[in-house]
C-alpha cells in the first residue's frame, strides 16, 4: 500500500476513551496530517476530508458486551480506511480482549498485529508480558484502579489463540498475517516497533492494535513530505485545570502546580453549586477543580464527573475561564459534551500522553488533555504555562 492510498482513503483510529483517541492521533498530526477527534461514533462516515479521524467510541465506561457491540459497529463503519488502528491502554485497562476481537470482526481485516508497548513511558512488552517501569501491570498501581483494575499482564492469557511475534523475527510477520493470525508482538524500544511496522507490506491487510508507541511507528511510516501546520490559539487569560483522575502521578502534579505560585482551586462534591460560587470568587490567573483525593467507586466517580461538568459549563459560558486543561479521558468526555463540543481539531502533542487542540462546536476553547498516569511532577505546571503563552506547535514551554 502506498502513502498516496493512505491520504486518499484516510486513516481511522478507534479508541475506548478520549485520551486514547488523542494519543493515537497525535503522532500522525506530528507527521504532517490533519487530525480530528470525534467525541462520539458518528451515524455515518464524516463528509469532511481530514487525513486522520480518531473516534472516542466511549466503550471504557460500558460493560463488556456493550463495549464489544459499540466497537464492532465503529470498526465496520471505518472498515474501508487505508489504515485502521484500534487503541488499547498501555497498562491493559478496559475491555481489551473483547474489544480487540470485536474490532477485528467489524474491520474484516485479514489479521491483527497487536503491540501495546509505549517505551517512552516505560511501558514495554517482554515475551508477551506487559510491564510498567519494570513491574508487571497486574502488580502495579493499575491493579488498584477503582473502575478498571488490571488483572493480567500476560497477553497470551487474554488471547489464548494468539501467536507471538518478536522484533528480531519481524520477517515472519507477512506469513503470520497471511495465515490470518492474531499476532501479539513484544517490544522494548521504539526501534522494535519500527521494525514490526516496516515488515508488513500492506498496512490495510491488518487491524493494528496498540498504544501511542505503535501509533508513532505507523505515523513515521506514513509521514507526509509536506504537512500542514496549525496556528496556535491566542494565549489564555485564565485556564481552568480539571483533575478527575485519582492516579498518584496526577495528584503529585496538582500539588506541584499549587506550590508554584498564583494558583487557586476547589474540591468538587456531588452538588456543583458550591464549587461554581467558590471559583467565581477567586482571583488567581490559574484555577483548579479537583475531585476528592480518595479512590471512588464507579458510581461516585461518575457523579463527581457530572458535577465537574456542570461547574465547567457554568464557568466557560460566563467566560470566567477561557481554556481548559483536563486530566483523565473519562473526565474529559464528561466535561466537554455539555459544552456543545463535537470534537477536537488537533494542534500538536506537546508531551507524551498530552493532546493540544481546539474544541469544535459552539465554544471553540483551547484545550489540553492529559492521560491520568502520564508525566512527571511538573507536567501540569508546564501545560498551564503553554496554554497561557503563544508557543508555536511543537515548541515546549
Amino acid at each position: 500500500m502506498t502513502f498516496r492510498d493512505d491520504v486518499r482513503r484516510g486513516i481511522a483510529i478507534l479508541a475506548d476513551d478520549l485520551t486514547s483517541a488523542g494519543d493515537g492521533a497525535a503522532p500522525f498530526r506530528q507527521a504532517g496530517h490533519d487530525a480530528r477527534i470525534l467525541l462520539t461514533t458518528p451515524a455515518r462516515l464524516p463528509g469532511n476530508t481530514v487525513d486522520v479521524t480518531a473516534v472516542d467510541v466511549g466503550s471504557r465506561v460500558l460493560d463488556e458486551e456493550a463495549a464489544a457491540t459499540r466497537t464492532r459497529r465503529a470498526a465496520g463503519l471505518f472498515a474501508g480506511s487505508a489504515l485502521l488502528f484500534k487503541t488499547v491502554d498501555s497498562t491493559l485497562r478496559g475491555h481489551v480482549a473483547a474489544e480487540v476481537r470485536a474490532a477485528w470482526a467489524g474491520s474484516r481485516r485479514r489479521a491483527v498485529v497487536m503491540a501495546p508497548a509505549f517505551p517512552a513511558e516505560g511501558r514495554v512488552t517482554v515475551e508477551g508480558v506487559q510491564y510498567v517501569r519494570g513491574v508487571p501491570v497486574h502488580e502495579s498501581d493499575y491493579a488498584r484502579d477503582p473502575a478498571h483494575p488490571v488483572r493480567y499482564s500476560d497477553l497470551t492469557t487474554l488471547f489464548p489463540e494468539a501467536v507471538r511475534g518478536r522484533p528480531d523475527r519481524a520477517a515472519e510477520l507477512p506469513e503470520l498475517i497471511g495465515n490470518g493470525d492474531l499476532i501479539v508482538c513484544s517490544a522494548t524500544e521504539d526501534g522494535d516497533l519500527d521494525r514490526l511496522v516496516a515488515a508488513v507490506p500492506r498496512l490495510d491487510d491488518v487491524l493494528w492494535v496498540g498504544s501511542p508507541g505503535l501509533a508513532a511507528a505507523l505515523a513515521r511510516r506514513c509521514a507526509r513530505a509536506t504537512g500542514t501546520t496549525a496556528s496556535p490559539p491566542a494565549p489564555a487569560r485564565r485556564p481552568l485545570v480539571v483533575v478527575g483522575s485519582t492516579n498518584p502521578a496526577t495528584r503529585r502534579q496538582l500539588v506541584e502546580l499549587h506550590g508554584s505560585g498564583d494558583v487557586q482551586g476547589v474540591t468538587v462534591g456531588v452538588d456543583p453549586a458550591a464549587a461554581v460560587q467558590a471559583l467565581r470568587g477567586l482571583t488567581a490567573p490559574v484555577l483548579t477543580l479537583r475531585t476528592p483525593e480518595e479512590r471512588h467507586t464507579p458510581r461516585t466517580a461518575q457523579a463527581l464527573a457530572r458535577s465537574q461538568a456542570t461547574v465547567v459549563q457554568a464557568l466557560a459560558e460566563d467566560h470566567t475561564v477561557d481554556a481548559l486543561v483536563i486530566t483523565g479521558g473519562e473526565t474529559a468526555t464528561t466535561v466537554l459534551q455539555p459544552l456543545g463540543a463535537t470534537g477536537i481539531d488537533l494542534i500538536d502533542e506537546p508531551e507524551p500522553g498530552v493532546v493540544h487542540g481546539l474544541l469544535t462546536g459552539r465554544l471553540p476553547l483551547p484545550v489540553l488533555i492529559k492521560a491520568g498516569g502520564f508525566g512527571d511532577d511538573a507536567t501540569l505546571l508546564r501545560l498551564c504555562h503553554l496554554i497561557r503563552h503563544r508557543l508555536a506547535p511543537g515548541e515546549h514551554a
